[in-house]
């Protein structure tokens, strides 16, 4: 069997030592952890590198500190609108869903979407009805409600904004990226979106190439950050073509990218990716980004601030 290796993210941003308890620190890094955990045996156990970012992914959803299903924020309605994407390296299939409510795990429909559906982005209603045809589950409003987010809403609406996650600027958004055993590559990010969002507002998380992208000939990508921004980059597929077109590694693409391309015009955040020979980076141009990584050849981090 050829290496293995996983990495995930839980959001990037302004996240500081000094803002952080060490309880809270602790809560974080189980929840990487436990993640990355459950992606890495899926693949250790002859699994794909498809259902191991499912399971990553699905991991962080239900992990209520981070942006993506249980702990989504809420909207302008005091809603909960979530989106997700998934991608197969080894035949550029994808799915996505955005603005849903009540999906326990927006991933796992977006998966179903890539399967079943034939097509490659369901949104709102539509998306939720197809959900309920394939036997995905629903939660209600009281499942996805945390005081933290709901603080965060009522702050928001008094000061008529629109935040990310956190009044200290976190963009939050949770995603994978694998290379399995077949030497088959995998991405997958969800993300409850903005605080106080409006007007059905989507970022990057749910768009193939912009927020998550995976080609079995380059890499395997999954952005957290400033989802505009990110969407007009074309974040994940720029960093693909660099390594396709102009021949460059993982790491150079990563660096163009994320500390060259994404800060002039003012593109804060990060990403996870792993390329076809099982290398990985985890770049961001904020103050931090909660993130880990393993690969079966004895590696395993679980990080949060800058180096």
């Amino acid at each position: 069997m050829n290496k293995i290796s996983i990495a995930v993210h839980g959001g990037a941003g302004t996240i500081l030592r000094s803002n952080m308890t060490d309880s809270l620190q602790k809560e974080y890094e189980m929840g990487l952890t436990e993640a990355i955990s459950k992606g890495y045996n899926v693949m250790a156990g002859g699994g794909s590198s498809l259902d191991a970012v499912a399971a990553a992914v699905a991991s962080l959803e239900g992990f209520p500190l981070f942006n993506a299903g249980r702990g989504a924020v809420f909207n302008n309605e005091g809603k909960h609108e979530m989106d997700a994407a998934i991608m197969n390296g080894s035949n550029l299939e994808a799915g996505a869903v955005c603005g849903v409510s009540h999906i326990k795990n927006p991933v796992l429909l977006a998966k179903e979407v890539m399967l079943h559906s034939g097509h490659v982005l369901l949104s709102g209603a539509g998306a939720e009805k197809f959900a309920k045809l394939k036997g995905i589950a629903f939660e209600e409003d009281a499942y996805f409600y945390t005081e933290q987010r709901y603080r965060q809403w009522q702050d928001a609406l008094k000061e008529g904004v629109v935040q990310l996650d956190h009044t200290d600027k976190k963009y939050g958004t949770v995603g994978a990226v694998a290379l399995d055993g077949h030497g088959n590559l995998a991405a997958a990010t969800s993300t409850g979106g903005l605080t106080n969002k409006k007007f059905g507002r989507v970022g990057d998380s749910p768009i193939p190439g912009a927020g998550t992208y995976a080609n079995n000939n380059t890499c395997a990508i999954s952005c957290t950050g400033f989802g505009e921004l990110f969407i007009r980059s074309v974040v994940a597929y720029d960093i693909s073509c660099l390594m396709e077109y102009k021949g460059l590694s993982l790491h150079e693409a990563c660096n163009i990218v994320v500390h060259q391309k994404l800060i002039k015009i003012g593109g804060e955040g990060g990403l996870v990716a792993i390329d076809k020979l099982g290398n990985i980076e985890m770049p961001f141009n904020s103050e931090g980004m909660y993130r880990a990584c393993k690969n079966s050849n004895g590696l395993m981090e679980v990080k949060i601030y800058r180096e």
